[in-house]
């Protein structure tokens, strides 16, 4: 097999996008950003230099403990340059098998850009590194976490809490998050039909999928450009996985309804409830992003809803602000760890932290219970999110049907498989081929 050969500018927008990926989120615009700025985006040398950045982002954890072995201390508390270029550096002497012309510029080019970025003194310290230790650097993980992680790529306490919900499979679930995803779009029906949008993407060379799932989703092989498509300018398509366009099939808004979205940027299932409305009735929008929320307006607008109303709020004033028993149905697409959608975000493995997760969990309770006092009585109440942790899904739901009598679960029977709380229900990107999702559906009595 040919040995990876790189050009100095190809490691430099590596090292600058990493460097970015800590402050730009998604990771993907830190990439675009740093690839653009060193002619790398949109050209020939793109994919190669996309799959390595991703490959770092998949591997960071892992990297860092390499790091701390190698200098023995922290990574997090050394210079940002200095983390980027070793952790770029790693990636590709360890997991790649770089040319001996690739191996000498990750010596002086690379210290020059650090000087460069940083102090001279960085560019000093990186280079007598390179040449004591980073040259013939072997990994060796010898405690159990360390052995885990190398194994599956993701924190050992996650795997752990995976395990005890699906035992072996859990495996199965591990190996989905390195398979990339299809391509998903939902039709918007207020604009287009599903066959007109079929026909466009074959024109297009295009192979499209109908989902068996939602019929109004679309499937089909990247790469396809967004930006220039009519579809999505014209706001034909919205860009949205199976998983998540089932929801508000599930949640069943109609014509005339009111409608509270509490955590609604960036906006698909806000749209798409306003689609199922016919575009008559009012949805209320809550979200705290602002960057999001702009998303959100974007695609209303170009969705072509008039119906929805928005507040830069937090969605637990959402009672305070618009009065109580006010609604017939309330979405809770509750923040959470995200880690249902590893196989699109990488980089979030090394975000999972068990902390964060009981941060997130007390933020999840306390938006249901603020949807349930928007909810009228006989009305309903869809929780729903993109973790696949018991600690944010079937405990949140288990707790708040403890404390309230007026509350009962609507079962739902499929089409993806049983929650862990009768009733419930999950789906698993290894099962059923999308993101990782829960669903709770509620009524009040």
């Amino acid at each position: 097999m040919a040995k990876l050969v790189l050009e100095k500018e190809m490691i430099y927008a590596l090292i600058e996008a990493v460097r970015l990926s800590e402050e730009i989120k998604p990771s993907q615009d830190a990439k675009r950003r740093a690839f653009r700025k060193y002619g790398i985006l949109g050209g020939k040398r793109d994919p190669l230099v996309t799959a390595i950045f991703y490959g770092i982002m998949k591997h960071l954890g892992v990297l860092d403990r390499m790091i701390e072995d190698i200098i023995g201390i922290e990574p997090l508390v050394l210079d940002p340059w200095l983390r980027a270029a070793l952790r770029t550096v790693l990636e590709i002497m360890v997991f790649r098998d770089p040319s001996n012309k690739t191996v000498k510029l990750f010596d002086k080019p690379v210290a020059e850009l650090l000087s460069t970025k940083t102090h001279p003194y960085t560019g000093m310290y990186y280079h007598r590194l390179f040449q004591s230790r980073l040259k013939s650097y072997k990994y060796n993980p010898t405690s159990r976490e360390a052995v885990i992680e190398y194994k599956y790529f993701l924190p050992s306490w996650y795997v752990d809490k995976i395990r005890e919900i699906l035992g072996d499979e859990a495996d199965q679930l591990f190996k989905s998050f390195d398979n990339p995803l299809p391509i998903s779009i939902r039709v918007n029906t207020l604009k287009a039909s599903v066959e007109e949008v079929m026909e466009i993407l074959r024109k297009d060379g295009k192979n499209p999928v109908l989902s068996k799932i939602v019929p109004t989703v679309i499937k089909f092989q990247g790469p396809y450009n967004f930006e220039k498509s009519p579809l999505w300018r014209r706001g034909l398509v919205i860009i949205q996985e199976e998983a998540s366009a089932l929801a508000s099939l599930i949640l069943k808004p109609e014509p005339g309804m009111v409608v509270v979205d509490l955590a609604a940027a960036p906006g698909g299932k806000t749209e798409h409830m306003g689609e199922l409305m016919k575009n008559k009735g009012r949805i209320y929008a809550f979200d705290i992003n602002k960057l999001r929320m702009k998303r959100l307006k974007q695609i209303i607008s170009r969705a072509g809803l008039t119906i929805v109303k928005t507040y830069l709020k937090d969605g637990r004033e959402a009672p305070r602000i618009l009065g109580e028993e006010i609604a017939d149905r309330v979405l809770v697409d509750a923040p959470c760890s995200s880690d249902g959608t590893l196989m699109k975000n990488p980089d979030l493995r090394w975000r999972l932290r068990p902390e964060k997760v009981v941060e997130l969990s007390r933020l999840q309770y306390e938006l249901l219970e603020a949807g349930w006092r928007l909810l009228r009585k006989e009305g309903r109440l869809l929780y729903c999110t993109c973790s696949l942790l018991r600690e944010e899904n079937e405990n949140i739901i288990e707790r708040f049907l403890r404390k309230h009598s007026d509350a009962r679960i609507i079962e739902l029977k499929g089409p993806y498989s049983p929650g862990l709380l009768k009733g419930t229900m999950r789906a698993w990107p290894h099962r059923h081929g999308t993101i990782g999702f829960f669903y709770a559906l509620l009524e009040k009595k």
